[in-house]
């Protein structure tokens, strides 16, 4: 490598962006890490640290025979910076990997610029010199300029489609006479607050939802909204029951006044270890602030709730991933480019998460004119990685992990738990021989 080369640019600090620059940081690269916060925000954005959390505050399961659960253990593996403080600054959600949001963020942002070859510049990006070693990573929300300028790289391969965020409310502003705690099927450790409803109930919330008042999208011509983040009242216009089936489905909890499932259940689930506040799950929502108050409000164990935040709908912006990337999210065009994160078409926190650590350890290999790491579709981390850079073009939409992009057990294994757990062995085995062979650290 000549001297040059030992510097790479990261633009974002998200979750792929700290995961990246980490994985540069530890092998001997200067970062610049472009972040255009505190000095401007997206509409979704207000805390001033890396790696902030807009959506959940849940890294979903940690069970290793699910999908996330495997790619977690996965990083884990590989020494992710942000699973390790996501473990770290845990707060209890029963089987999934919870945070306590803000110190996460504050755990990251300190740990990355405790590295004195870190270099954080605070300003938006607008352009920047392609024959530069560079890691895009700005994520759902990348700005208008920017946008306008990938555009000129990528040959307008975009798409677009939408994200809510879900309300929180206060602990003590929820009616416990209206509400109990469990976990589906006593599963967990009690995390949950359950609000049921009965039938009358649910229909006097359904009908005032579906009526209720949207706020109007100027900037989005593309209305795509995405079926993992699907707004709780668009939901609800598919049916009558569709949010049964969905948010608010009941089967698993049973009412201790009742001894029965209720007729729906809308569940909350904590934010942070103090139990001072609860994320409505599944509520994410487009609805003005002042009908959502009035709406949610309609379940008998909200009624006097307190809202800290309502919920908020802003625009994801992901590219065209198999125009446009190979298996290593190397941009095909342009090879001392990668892309991480959302913008790049995987679809979740852990995911992007993964996908910053790839293009990490890909970067190095690339600019020590070395073979790139194939993590193969044996691995969940390999599988998110091939499913986005193969998958057709035509009608690409964002991919989270699944079991279903595995590749792995040649055996017939009727049973799926026992299916899974072959699975997860076989990656695991994968990435432990990945680290032997391609990373002397990690």
């Amino acid at each position: 490598m000549d001297k040059n080369s030992k510097i790479v640019n990261v633009i974002g600090a998200g979750l792929a962006g700290s995961e990246a620059s980490y994985q540069l940081l530890k092998l001997g690269y200067k970062v610049n890490l472009y972040e255009m916060k505190p000095k401007s925000f997206s509409p979704a954005h207000k805390n001033k640290n890396f790696a902030e959390l807009v959506c959940s505050n849940s890294l979903k399961s940690n069970d290793v025979t699910s999908a996330c659960g495997l790619l977690k253990e996965e990083l884990r593996k590989l020494d992710s910076l942000v699973i390790k403080v996501a473990d770290k600054v845990k707060v209890p959600a029963g089987s999934a990997l919870a945070v306590d949001r803000e110190k996460f963020s504050e755990e990251i942002t300190k740990t990355l610029k405790s590295f004195s070859n870190l270099n954080v510049i605070n300003e938006e990006v607008t352009s920047f010199d392609l024959n530069l070693p560079t890691i895009i990573a700005t994520g759902p929300l990348t700005s208008n300029n920017l946008v306008e300028f990938l555009k000129t790289i990528f040959k307008d391969n975009y798409l677009y489609f939408f994200d809510a965020i879900a309300p929180i409310v206060t602990y003590n502003s929820i009616d416990f006479n209206n509400a109990f705690i469990a976990d589906r099927y006593d599963k967990g450790t009690k995390d949950y607050i359950n609000c049921p409803l009965n039938k009358q109930e649910y229909e006097l919330f359904y009908n005032e939802l579906i009526s209720a008042e949207s706020v109007k999208l100027k900037d989005f011509e593309n209305s795509k909204v995405f079926e993992g983040c699907m707004p709780v009242e668009v939901l609800a216009k598919r049916g009558v029951d569709a949010l049964r089936f969905g948010p608010l489905k009941p089967v698993g909890l049973t009412d201790p006044k009742t001894g029965r499932y209720p007729y729906a259940c809308v569940q909350l689930r904590r934010e942070t270890n103090n139990l001072d506040m609860f994320n409505m799950v599944g509520f994410q929502t487009n609805l003005t602030f002042k009908e959502q108050e009035r709406v949610f409000k309609l379940i008998p164990a909200l009624k006097n709730a307190e809202f800290l935040r309502f919920g908020v709908m802003h625009r994801n912006t992901f590219i065209n991933a198999p125009t446009i990337l190979n298996k290593y999210y190397q941009v095909k065009s342009n090879p001392n480019l990668f892309v991480a994160g959302q913008l790049s078409g995987v679809e979740g926190y852990v995911e992007s998460i993964a996908s910053g650590l790839v293009c990490a350890l890909n970067m190095d290999k690339f600019l020590k004119g070395q073979n790139l790491i194939d993590f193969t579709s044996y691995t969940m981390i390999g599988a998110l990685a091939n499913y986005i850079s193969s998958a057709s073009p035509k009608h690409f939409q964002p991919m989270g992990s699944n079991m279903g992009i595995l590749i792995g057990s040649t055996e017939r294994i009727k049973d799926k738990k026992e299916k899974y757990k072959k699975l997860s062995d076989i990656a695991l085995q994968k990435i432990d021989d990945i680290i032997k062979n391609n990373i002397k650290e990690v």
